[in-house]
């Protein structure tokens, strides 16, 4: 055993026993975090604007501060965008974490001195805690590859900015910097494709350990691998231990992953997003995650039901309900207050607080009002897939109201790597999968409103065409599991003919 392996287990211990101090305290952690937050932000404009210097505890919270989306904040965002300081936080960012997909264009999620080390340290933390409950080290010797953004980041008015990932390039800590993978170079390639085999290049004689990134984009890296080297990916890395993923659901990738490994691999979940660190998984045999309460994060959750009521009904953590789906509000060190960043999430646990991530408010499909969520797809192919095991690259769904023939139906859009060997008998199981979860899917079903599902296999690297015309080949993007719309299906039809 080396001595940073040794190091990291006592460093590991540490770490979990003095997390565990707020997770035995859930609630007063909350109520520090929230009455920290009210305190450094009450001389900022956006503290002077809503009363702060008033506000004594969450209700007065409540009725002076609406919950916005980004498109809500965005006047107090232009106005630190343009330089301005003290707006929504004391002071001026380090960074904004730059991002697209607003009707205005690209969102500028500001990041701070104060939340910008809740970022690193819950990634670091998310590490330690797989360390402390396997006893495993020996990895952190070998090398370590994350694929992620370009780390070469813009500047604006004094403040540097670029993607999530690459802001995070620079805060890797010296004692895994020889370790990482690929070099700085080759991260700040834009090019996904030239990206992909400069990785390969660099890491296909290493030996590699730990790989982390959104499982879509780990798996063209693995599919090429295989390619080259004409070697299961276990055999050519047969110390590779721990895949560290975030984004999206790993279970749809899981067979084809172990596929190309050869084995199983034990992997961990992150929580990220540009607004927080929300969330890891903290054990091995479970699928959730610990929510992080100490990390500057003040946590409202409103029930996915009631959130387009006028006056839904507020929750904090001290009376969330597990298997209830909630749209997850935060309030935070960055200077984003009451802020609706569109996931909705399901506590699995409040002894610790333990979540699964089960959608976006706006991507469900309830074309024919069965409010069918990502969570519940997710779930009904992964059972599916249990039972046939088909290799699956990517897929999204989306309904189909005006079929050339037969009743309106949800078109699942899946590019195979391996088929079942009995595609209807594949559709039907989902359909049925579907139906146990969705009492609404069921009712329509039963009723004859809906058929049942169809599945539409594309070509290879379908998906991939479809990201690279949105100019969203590789990184941190990701294709929505579905969609209230045919937008996404019509172009994917497109580009597989």
């Amino acid at each position: 055993m080396s001595i940073k392996t040794f190091a990291a287990k006592i460093f590991a211990a540490r770490i979990k026993k003095k997390m565990q101090k707020w997770i035995d305290q859930p609630v007063k952690t909350q109520q520090d975090v929230f009455e920290n937050l009210i305190q450094k932000a009450k001389n900022t404009a956006f503290g002077k604007d809503h009363n702060f210097e008033q506000i004594q505890n969450f209700t007065d919270f409540q009725q002076q501060v609406p919950i916005r989306d980004y498109e809500g904040l965005k006047p107090y965002v232009d106005r630190v965008v343009a330089g301005e300081t003290s707006v929504l936080w004391p002071g001026k960012p380090l960074y904004f974490a730059k991002t697209s997909g607003t009707t205005s264009g690209a969102k500028y999620i500001p990041l701070t001195k104060e939340s910008m080390p809740t970022h690193i340290d819950a990634a670091r933390n998310a590490i330690l805690y797989y360390i402390a409950e396997t006893g495993r080290s020996k990895f952190i010797d070998g090398k370590m590859i994350f694929l992620q953004g370009s780390p070469i980041l813009e500047e604006q008015n004094g403040i540097k900015l670029g993607r999530l990932s690459g802001i995070s390039a620079h805060f890797i800590p010296n004692y895994l910097q020889r370790n990482r993978l690929p070099s700085w170079e080759t991260n700040c390639i834009e090019d996904w494709e030239t990206k992909l085999q400069k990785v390969i290049d660099e890491t296909i004689d290493q030996d590699m350990t730990v790989i982390g990134g959104i499982p879509s984009w780990v798996q063209s890296y693995f599919e090429k691998l295989y390619e080259q080297s004409d070697q299961k990916i276990g055999d050519l890395y047969k110390n590779l231990e721990l895949f560290i993923y975030g984004g999206v659901n790993y279970e749809p990738y899981r067979s084809k992953f172990e596929a190309l490994i050869g084995r199983k691999m034990p992997s961990i979940e992150l929580y990220p997003a540009s607004e927080g660190f929300f969330a890891f998984q903290d054990v091995q045999e479970r699928d959730d995650m610990l929510l992080l309460l100490n990390s500057g994060i003040f946590y409202e959750f409103i029930k996915v039901e009631k959130f387009f009521d006028t006056a839904p009904e507020i929750y904090t953590i001290k009376n969330v309900e597990i298997n209830v789906n909630y749209v997850m509000i935060i309030s935070t060190t960055a200077g984003l207050w009451r802020y609706n960043l569109g996931d909705t999430v399901i506590f699995t646990s409040t002894k610790p607080y333990r979540i699964t991530v089960s959608g976006r408010i706006k991507h469900f499909t309830s074309a024919f009002g069965e409010h069918v969520i990502a969570k519940e797809i997710e779930r009904a192919l992964e059972k599916a897939q249990e039972e046939f095991q088909p290799q699956i690259t990517e897929f999204t769904v989306a309904p189909q109201l005006h079929p050339q023939e037969g009743l309106a139906h949800h078109e699942w859009l899946i590019e195979f790597e391996k088929k079942p060997a009995d595609i209807e008998k594949f559709t039907q199981a989902i359909d049925q999968n579907l139906q146990n979860q969705n009492s609404y899917y069921k009712d329509l079903r039963d009723g004859q409103m809906l058929a049942c599902l169809k599945i539409t296999s594309l070509p290879k690297d379908s998906f991939a065409r479809y990201m690279k015309s949105l100019g969203k080949l590789g990184g941190q993007n990701k294709v929505p599991r579905l969609s209230n719309d045919r937008k996404i299906a019509e172009e994917l039809e497109k580009i597989s003919i």
